[in-house]
């Protein structure tokens, strides 16, 4: 058996940063950012109000109250998207309109809450400051400043400043195409009853979800049955047209192992027994450069090997900084006992969190690679180190697979 770091290291030296490429803004939510974003503009453009109401000179409010208001009369009306007819005179004031542009003479704005309507005229009811509700040009992004940089992941906040400098299109690193097989002469799809011997396929499905949620694009390269010239056919498929290739099922040590007899085959792979539990067989190499996971059959171990080897790794070769998923402290809320085998092991757990931030876990139900539910129900996974475990109240880390 190999450490779990050790094996993390071999897939990590062949994974590469994919090049980066030109994407619409519309579409890349969630990518990181490859360029330098500088503003070529200001933001806003011009100085506006924000906030309905009259532009006047802050001067002309001197002493208005409600009990002794100034009347001003009202020249004009501008609307968000206008622009004045002409300059602010002294002892006028101008309707306005939010997001407005101020016109020239006006250097404050008087909200109409505080004005009273006096046929063509206004009443001001308050006295204003200079700059009263005027937002300067440049008041959220000045002309020629970084506002983006390198590494950021986008955010929908990140788009709108994007939209709002006139770009149409972003350099981001690419999601990665991530194609998913199964494999099994023992593989069925659908409600039909089952045979002797028969299963349903759930891996597929439930790794094509994964990759997804991890943020890549995922490939359906089907269910393919047990034979060697099937399986090849189908990873040349995969490699031609994604970026990562995965596979479930026939990577163990038995005869009947085809996946691993035809990469054996067809390219420098390298098997490995990794000291976790589940999860201990891995599978990993390239094909015509492209990187292939061969993870274990048993459910619960392939979504395992996907969280700790396929997930970082391809968050990785998209820029992600945050490619781990976030470990915690957490207190055990029962005992979870082990015997000790040489291994790590990943228990399937519930965490909740404490008003006052402690995490705490507690198991979800059977750990068998086999029990799909007890996984399906976890947030985390317990990590136990090589040893008896932990009892109930002791401290253990957990990987959190959502926020809590």
């Amino acid at each position: 058996m190999i450490a779990l770091e050790e094996a993390q290291a071999k897939v990590n030296r062949d994974l590469a940063v994919l090049t980066p490429v030109d994407v619409p803004i519309i579409d890349s939510l969630g990518m990181v950012l490859a360029e330098t974003v500088a503003a070529e503009e200001a933001i806003p453009p011009f100085a506006n109000t924000a906030m309905d109401g009259f532009a006047v000179r802050a001067a002309d409010t001197a002493g208005a109250t409600k009990e002794s208001p100034i009347t001003l009369p009202v020249v004009a009306t501008i609307a968000a998207g206008s622009v004045a007819p002409r300059p602010l005179a002294p002892g006028e004031a101008m309707r306005i309109m939010t997001g407005a542009p101020l016109p020239d003479g006006a250097d404050a704005i008087i909200m109409v809450e505080l004005t009273r309507p006096a046929g063509f005229d206004v009443d001001l009811l308050a006295e204003v400051p200079v700059g009263n509700h005027i937002r300067p040009a440049g008041d959220d992004i000045q002309e020629g400043a970084d506002v983006l940089h390198p590494g950021t992941v986008l955010g929908p906040g990140h788009l709108g400043v994007l939209a709002s400098l006139g770009r149409l299109t972003v350099r981001c690193y690419p999601r990665p195409r991530v194609g998913v097989m199964s494999t099994g002469d023992e593989l069925v799809e659908g409600p039909q009853p089952l045979k002797p011997g028969q299963i349903r396929d759930s891996n597929r499905l439930t790794l094509l979800s994964m990759a997804r949620e991890a943020g890549f694009t995922p490939v359906d390269l089907g269910m393919i049955r047990d034979d060697e010239r099937a399986i090849e056919r189908a990873l040349r498929t995969g490699v031609a047209t994604c970026d990562a290739v995965i596979t479930s099922g026939g990577v163990s040590m038995g005869d009947f192992d085809y996946v691993k007899a035809v990469l054996t085959r067809v390219g420098e792979f390298s098997w490995m027994q990794v000291a976790i539990k589940p999860a201990k067989p891995l599978v990993f190499g390239l094909l015509e450069d492209v990187p292939v996971f061969g993870l274990p059959g048993n459910p619960v171990s392939s979504m395992v090997s996907f969280e700790l080897f396929a997930r970082p790794g391809l968050r990785r070769t998209m820029g992600r900084l945050d490619a781990e998923r976030q470990r915690v402290p957490a207190v055990a809320n029962e005992p979870m006992k082990r015997q000790e085998d040489g291994k790590i092991h990943f228990n399937r757990v519930f965490v909740s969190r404490d008003d006052d931030g402690t995490y705490r876990a507690r198991r979800t139900g059977g750990q068998g690679s086999h029990q799909l539910l007890a996984m399906a129900t976890a947030n985390g996974l317990a990590i136990l180190p090589n040893g008896d475990g932990v009892d109930e109240g002791e401290i253990m880390d957990v990987m959190l697979l959502d926020v809590v």
